[in-house]
């Protein structure tokens, strides 16, 4: 039985833990970012993998900078066959890379050379690409450069969220690495070098910052917006001085919409959806949440709040 080290953090991470402890491989260890503190009252939390290694009977390391020499003798000492990485969130000096005997072998969300980075799922919504997937490289010493070895595509829904693209390519992502590490071992396995240079930018670790809406964008770029941000961090605007969250919306032409309306303006509020005018087109918001009120979809927030016609939103 081969052995793995794995290596990952956050949810995505622990989907593809489990997929490993539900295989014939044995999972003898996880490395996973240190426990964070979480909301208002800082109370530590441990990262989703530890979580779950905790409850499967595997140790588990947290080390603030895996590049130490402490940490490479710790994986020298346990000889794996295979380290797995998934969306660790630490660099992996060469020191590493030539310990275990196939390799270390990364789950990227992503076509490679397309999106290499920290948040490729939520990055290939937000540039409304048709299609994305899940790409089983092996690792070297740049961000994502490494030989492909496998690759698997899937077609993005014209109302997928980041949270339901999330959960997709981990699914598909675990199934793929178990495929690929019994045919690294078989030695049926090809690489494929990746082109030096992405066709897309580096797609940078989300913040709360990016779910500001700028109403001058068009009205297609902020619906995607809205679904990629979905669940985190959520996109929002501001309404009557309160924070107003959008979770579903629609672009729509400005035909309809009054002439002279301005970015941010409110057009119309029937047919189920509060219309905002943006720098190309309408968005009609159709779920939402206004600060300090529970979720729920335009109707019901319209029958309760109804701003007028020409109201600002920024």
């Amino acid at each position: 039985m081969s052995k793995v080290v794995f290596m990952g953090t956050p949810d995505f991470a622990a989907g593809i833990l489990q997929a490993l402890i539900d295989s014939e491989y044995e999972v003898t260890a996880v490395f996973t970012q240190p426990d964070k503190p979480k909301g208002r009252k800082g109370i530590l939390q441990a990262p989703p993998a530890k979580d779950l290694a905790a409850s499967a009977g595997i140790a588990v390391y947290q080390p603030e900078k895996i590049r130490r020499e402490e940490n490479i003798r710790i994986l020298q000492e346990l000889a794996p066959d295979f380290i797995v990485v998934a969306a660790y969130g630490q660099i992996i000096p060469k020191a590493i890379l030539d310990i275990p005997k196939y390799g270390i072998l990364n789950v990227h969300a992503s076509l490679l050379p397309r999106w290499r980075g920290a948040a490729p799922i939520q990055w290939s919504i937000l540039a409304g690409d048709s299609e994305t997937g899940v790409t089983i490289m092996q690792m070297n010493e740049g961000l994502d450069t490494g030989d492909m070895i496998a690759e698997e595509s899937y077609t993005i829904r014209p109302d997928e969220t980041g949270g339901s693209l999330f959960d997709r390519l981990m699914e598909m992502g675990a199934d793929l690495l178990i495929r690929t590490m019994r045919s690294v071992e078989a030695g049926t396995a090809t690489w494929t070098k990746q082109p030096a240079e992405s066709p897309t930018p580096y797609a940078k670790m989300l913040d709360k910052s990016m779910g500001e809406i700028d109403w001058g964008k068009s009205a297609a770029q902020i619906e995607r917006q809205v679904r990629a941000l979905d669940p985190w961090p959520g996109t929002w605007t501001h309404l009557d001085g309160k924070m107003l969250k959008l979770w579903k919306a629609e672009a729509a032409a400005a035909a309809d919409a009054p002439k002279g309306a301005g970015p941010g303006s409110v057009t119309g509020t029937d047919g189920g959806a509060l219309s905002v005018m943006t720098g190309d087109g309408v968005l009609r918001i159709t779920e939402l949440q206004l600060e300090g009120k529970k979720r729920m979809d335009a109707e019901a927030f319209l029958r309760g709040y109804h701003p007028p016609e020409g109201s600002i939103l920024e």
